[in-house]
């Protein structure tokens, strides 16, 4: 099941944190120890292996020391989530989770070898990095599918937390169609050559009084280009450029803008009102889904957690 919003993950934090750890540490692997069970959670064991491997990779993500109970507890957290996701159905396989580890890689810019390399050198096994995965994975998909419509946050609700942090809601929101278009400027051409199409982009912006012109126009010129039709809300897109399709009459062209790739414009080819978020509404409706999600997952969790059967040396 999906929701129009996400809770902010843990997954781009575990992320950021690898890959300043991994970047400064410098240590060899050192040999496995022994296996002992410290806590048998639904019948699958908790040994001192998965502890001593958690508390590797939650002191390469965070760069604290935390106590053995609070590892332990982490250990008995996830067992208990996957458990229950699997009564759901929410079960990962393999595939998804060597995806989600090479996600992991890609957002830190290696591939997934070198980010297993990496935790390797750390004395971390890439496993022990996926189980973390796995847990997250399963957790937030399970929450979200469970508890969707208790989640939504409503109209009424977001106006009430605005008016009490002092925020109006009154601002008016818009869906715009946007056509880019760019007069091409070769890289390392001359200032005049620049100011030349800059003064050919004002002249079109006097003679283009519609989006059907502007496609006349820009598809049968050389060197330029219309790109097809986009359209975006308020929420969209930013606060500059927000203010300046809101005094751009509709048909017409933003100011010639000069970029990388030559003079840029954008046709404004509609814009009308619309009860999409605006940018300030999203941001809080964002913020009170986040707590919502926040204490229904810990108030599931107590409960699966006090249901299920723990035995601790």
């Amino acid at each position: 099941m999906t929701t129009p919003m996400l809770p902010p993950r843990r997954l781009p934090s575990l992320t950021a944190g690898c890959a300043l750890a991994l970047a400064t540490l410098a240590a060899g692997i050192s040999p496995l120890p022994a296996q002992s069970i410290a806590c048998m959670v639904n019948g699958e064991p908790i040994t001192s292996l998965d502890i001593e491997q958690r508390t590797k990779l939650d002191f390469l993500t965070t760069r604290k020391h935390a106590a053995k109970q609070e590892i332990l507890d982490e250990l008995i957290n996830d067992k208990v989530k996957i458990k229950e996701a699997r009564r759901f159905g929410v079960d990962p396989g393999v595939s998804e989770l060597d995806q989600a580890f090479a996600g992991m890689a890609q957002r830190m810019r290696i591939t997934s070898d070198q980010l297993a390399k990496s935790l390797e050198s750390q004395g971390v096994r890439p496993e022990t990095m996926k189980a973390r995965l796995k847990s997250e994975m399963v957790w937030g998909s399970l929450v979200r599918g469970r508890f969707k419509e208790s989640l939504q946050v409503g109209e009424k609700d977001v106006a009430t937390a605005a008016q009490q942090g002092g925020e109006s809601t009154q601002v008016d929101a818009f869906e715009y169609k946007l056509q880019p278009i760019v007069l091409i400027v070769p890289r390392g051409s001359a200032q005049g050559a620049i100011d030349q199409r800059r003064k050919e982009a004002e002249s079109l912006r006097e003679r283009v009084q519609s989006c059907d012109q502007a496609n006349d126009y820009f598809k049968s010129m050389q060197n330029a280009a219309i790109r097809p039709a986009v359209t975006k809300t308020s929420a969209d897109i930013p606060g500059p450029l927000r203010e300046l399709l809101d005094k751009t009459p509709v048909g017409h062209l933003t100011p010639p803008e000069i970029t990388k790739q030559g003079v840029e414009m954008v046709a404004l080819c509609e814009r009308k009102p619309t009860k999409i978020d605006t940018p300030k509404k999203r941001e809080i409706r964002e913020k009170m889904y986040t707590q919502k999600y926040e204490a229904k997952s810990k108030a599931y969790l107590a409960e699966i957690r006090k249901a299920a059967m723990i035995e601790c040396r």
